[in-house]
């Protein structure tokens, strides 16, 4: 099996900058003791910062390069010349970016928006070069500072996407074919469990204005909360979106029961996911039309992927779900 290249967990080590050394340094002039101190000081090292990239999906590129390092200060130079400062790094990061210390597990912060910049690593300070050591009993100090060391870290980067709707059921309930029929994309689907091994996205558009973004969810299965199947690799995904789309298989012996354990997994994953809102779609109705009943809290739709039956009141739904959520975030 080809394996998938989206990667959402990567751990990385990022350094700062050290900062310049002061200098010793004499100005060789008449009537001033040695000359007279000149030495300039060092400059700041550079700081490491994460920072916003809306075209990235992954983080792939940082299964090949594993340690970032900012640019040194320069050396303080004669006649009072402050060395250079380091240059900063930006590392570029996709929106929806989590970023820990590894050592001590604290969230270093998040990043969800593009040309957003998070400071990763501090760069150290520049030293003090001689001449700011020259007092009225000492004209001719022969001291500087180094620079300090800039911070090292490892770094863990998680990586939840971002989006409006995540439809999430078993494995083979029609996940990615449901997804090309409400945004039109063109997702790989097959006849088999897991065949989604990575979230899919796509943007749904209407000519009213109407816009959102959808993923679906890779399979899950009974246990995936503890890592079972495809697990908390993409568990984590859930927790960005707005509105949940529950789907069901209309072709499995208990819908029901299917929508139980489902609803179980989310539970003990996060129960805050079981605040979101969320809607139930009972898939494959061309396949079984006999239109299973459930007893559940969520608005209901029998929908065929497939064939496209029921996906514009699906789409309805979810767009009346959606406005609820924006108005409370008014």
């Amino acid at each position: 099996m080809k394996r998938s290249s989206f990667v959402d967990l990567v751990s990385i080590r990022v350094k700062a900058g050290k900062g310049g050394d002061g200098l010793v340094h004499f100005l060789r002039e008449k009537f001033k003791p040695f000359g007279g101190p000149d030495g300039g000081d060092g400059g700041n090292g550079g700081n490491v910062y994460a920072v916003g990239e809306k075209s990235l999906k992954t983080l792939i590129d940082f299964k090949y390069r594993r340690v970032y390092e900012a640019e040194n200060g320069k050396n303080g130079g004669p006649s009072n010349r402050s060395g250079k400062k380091g240059s900063d790094l930006l590392i570029k990061v996709p929106l929806g970016s989590v970023i820990y210390d590894e050592e001590t597990g604290a969230v270093i912060g998040e990043i969800t928006k593009h040309g957003e910049m998070l400071l990763l690593a501090r760069g150290g300070k520049g030293g003090r070069g001689n001449a700011r050591f020259a007092t009225p009993t000492n004209r001719a100090p022969r001291i500087a500072e180094t620079g300090t060391l800039g911070e090292t870290k490892n770094l863990r980067i998680e990586l939840k996407l971002i989006a409006d709707v995540g439809i999430v059921g078993f494995p083979n309930s029609g996940k990615t074919t449901l997804l090309n029929a409400l945004v039109g994309s063109n997702a790989r689907v097959g006849d088999y469990p897991f065949t989604t091994l990575t979230p899919n996205l796509g943007v749904y558009h209407e000519e009213t204005g109407q816009r959102f973004v959808v993923v679906d969810i890779p399979g899950i299965i009974e246990g995936a909360h503890t890592g079972k199947g495809l697990g908390l690799a993409f568990l984590r995904h859930i927790e960005r979106t707005k509105v949940l789309v529950i789907l069901i298989d209309a072709t499995v012996p208990n819908p029901q029961d299917q929508h139980n354990k489902i609803i179980s997994e989310l539970s003990f994953y996060k129960k805050e996911l079981l605040r979101k809102p969320r809607i139930v779609a009972i898939n494959k109705i061309d396949v079984n039309p006999h239109h299973p009943s459930l007893n559940i809290e969520e608005e209901l739709y029998y929908i065929s992927a497939l064939k496209g039956d029921g996906i514009e009141e699906l789409k309805r739904g979810i767009e009346k779900c959606l406005e609820v959520v924006r108005n409370r975030e008014i």
